[in-house]
């Protein structure tokens, strides 16, 4: 789809793409969407009559627009694909150009305010190798796992946008043969690539939302890093789960990207085996081809001028249980969703070497250190290391892109 925009086609944020956003300049923060290397400022175009949804002038997170489900988001998207397609009047031009912001001038913020956070398990890969690691001679996956999408509720007050340094947390942890426990910095820091979905319009304490009415409920994704303490979360997990392990810290992209313009890349569901039970059954196809990077890049790199190093690369389309599966499992015993939760999907590996979304699985726990070009290894991250999420939708001129989500770790 052709813009108006110098530089917008082909570039990953053209006018198949207008993800959502938060940004700040010198001013309050407000909302705005990507289109190339410009950010249109949503709030200049409704003080120019162009857009009329004034839950977006100045606001400072999306919720209150993704609360107003379908009808509005498809009719922003519509507006602004006229607005900077290549019919737009020369009027429309002009007013657009007075809302342009440079990118790399704007500072972006958190785009939602997050109410509730769950981090589902859903990548079959990432479980499977986590159990032969974890627990080695025994069957990998728990007799539950191709039954159920498994989750678990972490803190939403630690999420934070891209960019964001990561202190590296405290905690008890028991080496295998310690005595006893003790408490100190993890040694065993860890990242795990993911996506997020984000709620729009909820439902009712004690009423469900079925597999096939996602579009409905779901505005888009997120790139997500689920920063994980991995001698913390072992010592603690038996027996209910990940918790201070996992909740230090949750890193998402700043851009919201819709379905709506992720619909070109759907690919069919992964076949599950057993048959979900009926709630979890879909009609229609809620995989995604999208590409990922994992990139490193040690304080050393960074003084000698080494670019980050790509240590994984993989793909979203093979995840077990798929975001309508996830929202109808979420929500079957009657639990509430509200504007602006976020849901990670669980870690996204694939099948090889090379493929997998946690230095756990990329090490194998340490036994298979990582090489890096500064002539450095790492098994797990150190202290100043910075860690790089990009993902994009497609590869050619109309591909999507998520941008990244980038942390660095400080003692």
């Amino acid at each position: 789809m052709p813009s108006w925009i110098d530089g917008s086609d082909g570039s990953g944020f053209g006018i198949e793409n207008l993800p959502l956003g938060i940004f700040e300049t010198d001013d309050a923060p407000r909302p705005g969407v990507a289109i190339g290397a410009s950010i249109v400022d949503l709030s200049t175009l409704i003080r120019e009559r162009l857009i009329d949804d004034e839950t977006l002038l100045d606001a400072r997170s999306l919720n209150a627009f993704l609360g107003h489900g379908p009808g509005a988001w498809r009719s922003l998207r519509a507006t602004l694909q006229r607005l900077l397609g290549d019919t737009a009047t020369q009027d429309e031009r002009e007013a657009v150009m007075r809302a342009l912001v440079s990118r790399s001038a704007a500072v972006m913020m958190m785009p939602i305010e997050v109410g509730d956070y769950v981090d589902f398990y859903s990548g079959i890969e990432h479980a499977t190798n986590a159990g032969k690691i974890l627990r080695p001679g025994t069957e990998p996956l728990q007799p539950n796992y191709r039954y159920v999408p498994i989750g678990y509720h972490g803190r939403a007050s630690s999420v934070v946008v891209s960019g964001t340094s990561i202190r590296r947390p405290h905690g008890q942890r028991k080496a295998p043969d310690a005595p006893a426990p003790d408490f100190g910095p993890t040694e065993l820091l860890d990242i795990e690539l993911e996506m997020a979905w984000v709620a729009g319009p909820g439902n009712k304490l004690g009423e469900s939302i079925p597999a096939d009415a996602v579009r409905d409920h779901v505005y888009g994704y997120v790139l997500l890093n689920d920063w994980s303490a991995r001698d913390i979360q072992a010592w603690e997990y038996v027996p209910l789960g990940p918790f201070l392990g996992k909740s230090f810290a949750t890193s998402i992209s700043p851009w919201l990207v819709s379905l709506d313009a992720l619909e070109p890349f759907r690919v069919p569901n992964r076949v599950l085996d057993p048959e979900p039970l009926p709630h979890l059954r879909v009609r229609e196809n809620y995989a995604y081809d999208i590409a990922f990077e994992v990139l490193l890049q040690t304080e050393r790199m960074r003084a000698q001028n080494i670019a980050p190093a790509v240590i994984s690369r993989t793909n979203f389309r093979e995840m077990y249980w798929n975001v309508a599966q996830q929202l109808a499992h979420m929500t079957s015993n009657g639990s509430r969703v509200r504007a602006g939760d976020l849901f990670g999907t669980g870690t996204i590996s694939g099948s090889e070497p090379g493929t997998y979304g946690s230095l756990l699985e990329l090490s194998w726990r340490g036994a298979h250190p990582i090489a890096l070009p500064s002539g450095e290894t790492r098994t797990f991250l150190e202290d100043g290391d910075t860690i790089v999420l990009h993902g994009c939708a497609g590869s050619g001129p109309a591909r999507v892109d998520f941008g990244e989500v980038r942390g660095t770790i400080i003692a």
